[in-house]
């Protein structure tokens, strides 16, 4: 029953409101032709509607503004996505430029590096780390069916690598020059002073055998003899870091680094030449 009554007082008012607009229009409509001002009951006519329109104009407006921002912004998130799309595309063929890039630039140095090493190069990729962890070693992608043999030297555009210690058909293991297990004879370019090139970790090796008249600093670039049967005369292996007397000692206490970056190592030449001798 009181929901009847709540929905009759509501039609009531409807009708109200209809009937005064109603007034409204005729009254308008009468006095069209005679332009003169509002009468008495036309201005109260207005008083009494001219804020049910003023309302119903801005909530028209209202609306149509809301409608019109809908529309805007479902548009913006189109293009958004759509740019954002183009973003992720040109950030991966951009990153795939810059892989080809760093390629190209590592295999040009390797280019130039081989014309300087004697017989034959085999270029290889590595692949792997020794999963054992024992030594530091890497495996690349070239074996015995590529004509590669154990002992043979590895080098980078920069520097000596290691040597080949064990051959698979299509792989190879290689001993880092910075495993303690690798030793290389050497000479200290400067002075001509020749001494092991030893490994000691990661970032750091150990010239021994280099006596205390030596006059070797740091700075001084150490290379390859040539003795031993592996590696050829003249390639860089290092740089001295520090030099020490070692009291009671015939020879000096000297560091060095070597001068490959072994963690971004990713290619690599095998030295095939005939007058590379197996290691006695």
């Amino acid at each position: 029953m009181r929901l009847t009554l709540k929905v009759l007082e509501g039609l009531k008012s409807i009708w109200l409101w209809a009937i005064i607009a109603g007034v409204a229009i005729l009254l308008f409509a009468s006095g069209a032709d005679v332009p003169s001002g509002w009468n008495y009951l036309e201005k109260g006519v207005i008083e009494v509607t001219g804020p049910v329109q003023k309302v119903m104009a801005e909530t028209s407006r209202a609306v149509k503004r809301l409608w019109e921002g809908y529309f805007f912004f479902v548009g913006l998130r189109e293009e958004n996505q759509r740019l954002r799309a183009q973003v992720e595309e040109l950030s991966e063929v951009n990153n795939r430029y810059k892989e080809m890039l760093g390629a190209y630039e590592r295999l040009t140095h390797l280019l130039q590096f081989r014309r300087k090493l004697p017989g034959l190069v085999v270029a290889s990729r590595v692949i792997g780390r020794d999963p054992t962890g024992w030594f530091k070693s890497i495996i690349i992608d070239k074996g015995r069916s590529s004509g590669i043999e154990v002992n043979m030297p590895v080098t980078h555009a920069f520097g000596v690598v290691g040597r080949v210690v064990a051959v698979s058909p299509n792989y190879s293991k290689v001993l880092l020059i910075i495993d303690q297990n690798s030793s290389v004879d050497c000479l200290i370019q400067a002075t001509r002073e020749r001494g092991m090139f030893k490994g000691f970790s990661t970032g750091l090796c150990r010239l021994d055998y280099v006596t205390k008249s030596s006059e070797a600093k740091p700075g001084d670039i150490v290379i390859t003899s040539g003795l031993g049967g592996v590696f050829p005369k003249g390639l860089p292996l290092g740089e001295i870091l520090s030099v020490r007397k070692s009291p009671g000692s015939l020879f000096k206490d000297i560091d060095a680094r070597p001068l490959v970056d072994f963690s971004k190592l990713e290619e690599v030449l095998v030295v095939m030449g005939e007058d590379i001798s197996k290691e006695e």
